[in-house]
């Protein structure tokens, strides 16, 4: 049987909520993540744009592969085996569709399309960095069953999933993800955390809950626009009310 919060009595939590990773995801800001990319990718620029010249000279001097290998340009398939080699896994098919997109530049020398090694590893600081959407929601839904993907990709859309395009590409900041999973392990959302509540016997109505939130009563944490309380401030506050419940009682 559940039974009612007692009353007359403020239960206040101090309880330090300070959270590393919570404070990484707050500082995320995808407009400044565009302003470093359009100087990498400026850079970028100027580096292919200089490596064409070179594979120019090179295929007027009709250069060997050994001589196209030694200017760091590699073919479409040895560039494939370099990323893969790296730990960048990505089919072949597609890594030829960004090719044919011209997502990932290259050169001509003849018939053949090279790659630049900056670009290669370009893209893999890129994966180093950042998720496509579909890994973003894969890595996340092991630690949320609930979520499906149509959901994930609404809180990309409205942004209480940050991320940012690059080229044709949506991307989510790693640190994004990594926080998202953290807040699924170790937090509980205003819903969950009365469910757990009533399963305790402590019945309370979720105004009521959301007043403590506001009023500082109860520590909490908001992250992408929704607010969290932590498991062991959750465990303290049951607790507390279990032995107000106790006293009241006597």
């Amino acid at each position: 049987m559940v039974k009612n919060m007692p009353r007359g009595k403020r239960i206040n939590i101090e309880m330090n909520v300070d959270d590393a990773i919570i404070d990484r995801f707050r500082d995320i800001d995808p407009e400044n993540i565009k302003r470093s990319r359009s100087k990498v990718e400026k850079s970028l620029s100027s580096s292919v744009n200089s490596v064409f010249e070179s594979a120019q000279k090179l295929y007027k001097t009709r250069a060997t592969e050994d001589d196209i290998q030694k200017n760091r340009l590699y073919s479409v398939q040895d560039a494939y085996d370099y990323l893969k080699g790296k730990g960048l896994y990505i089919s072949f098919r597609a890594f030829g569709g960004r090719i044919e997109r011209g997502t990932v530049p290259f050169v001509k020398i003849g018939r053949k399309r090279y790659i630049p090694q900056a670009v290669l590893e370009d893209i893999l600081n890129l994966g180093n960095d950042f998720y496509t959407v579909r890994d973003a929601f894969e890595e996340y839904k092991q630690s949320n069953k609930k979520i499906n993907y149509r959901a994930f990709i609404g809180r990309v859309e409205k942004g209480s999933v940050p991320s940012v395009k690059i080229g044709t590409r949506r991307l989510i900041p790693k640190d994004a993800v990594e926080a998202l999973t953290h807040v699924s392990k170790d937090y509980f959302s205003v819903s969950e955390s009365l469910e757990k509540l009533h399963k305790k016997g402590i019945k309370i109505r979720r105004n009521a809950f959301e007043r403590r939130l506001d009023r500082g009563r109860i520590p909490h944490t908001k992250v992408g626009g929704r607010r969290f309380v932590r498991n062991d401030v959750l465990d303290k506050l049951i607790q507390l009310e279990t032995e107000l419940r106790e006293k009241k009682l006597r």
